[in-house]
Order: structure tokens, then sequence, then C-alpha cells
């Protein structure tokens, strides 16, 4: 995990993502200065998900989409990773049954994709991945 992976999301997918959270809110009328802050918002919630650190958030670690919750999300396991959607909150992965905690920072070789040993580790062929037949 390291911080800065939070931001390299595949353009396409960054795409899709910035127009369903930004038209509803362009839509209401949300001025540029709050679209500004929003955006620094979500860069650094993105860090913060993505660090490699050990933080002690207590009880918050149900309600913060932060580190200790969101790194289940990447766990190269198809039982225990894929979990923990949430941006800000955890709410929605409560809800939808989801939510996973209290393991520990995962080791080296715990994170990536299970079913695909060979998934590409630098970012241009990550990029080409998604588009690429799977035999």
């Amino acid at each position: 995990m390291y911080g800065f992976n939070g931001l390299l999301k595949h353009p396409l997918h960054q795409a899709i993502e910035l127009t369903a959270g930004t038209v509803p809110l362009v839509l209401l009328g949300m001025p540029q200065d709050v679209a500004w802050l929003v955006a620094f918002a979500v860069a650094i919630q993105l860090i913060l998900q993505h660090s490699n650190v050990d933080m002690k958030i207590g009880p918050l670690v149900y309600v913060w989409a932060v580190a200790p919750a969101h790194r289940h999300h990447h766990l190269a396991s198809q039982t225990e990773g894929n979990v923990n959607f949430g941006l800000f909150t955890s709410v929605w992965d409560h809800w939808l049954g989801t939510f996973r905690s209290g393991r520990a920072t995962p080791r080296a070789g715990e994170i990536g994709v299970s079913d695909q040993p060979d998934y590409p580790r630098y970012y241009l062929g990550q990029l080409v991945q998604p588009f690429r037949r799977r035999v």
C-alpha cells in the first residue's frame, strides 16, 4: 500500500467516478470554490486510505473509511478482499455487509489481484490490462 496509489486510478474509471460524483453537485449549483474544496478533501482522503500506516483511530474505524478499514479492499484474496468501498465513511459497507476491519497491516504479497498472479506491476501495463482478453 502506497499513499499516492489512491490517486492513480485508470483514466476511464476516474472519468466515470468524477462524472457520477460531480454532475449532481453541479446541477444543484455548487459554487466553484466549494468544488475545489471537495476535490482537495477527496485527494487527502484517498491518500489517507492508501497509506501504509497503522493508524490507531479506535471506534472511528467503524465510521471513517481510512487505512485500517479500507486496506481490506486491496487484499489479494477472493474471500477477504474486494470489500470496504466507502470514500469518506463506512456507512455503505455496513449497510451492504461488505465492511471488514481488525486485520493487521498486510504483509508483502498480500495485496493485489488473486486471480491474476501475472497482473502488470507498472502503471502503463495496468492501463491496458482491463482491455486484454483473459484466457
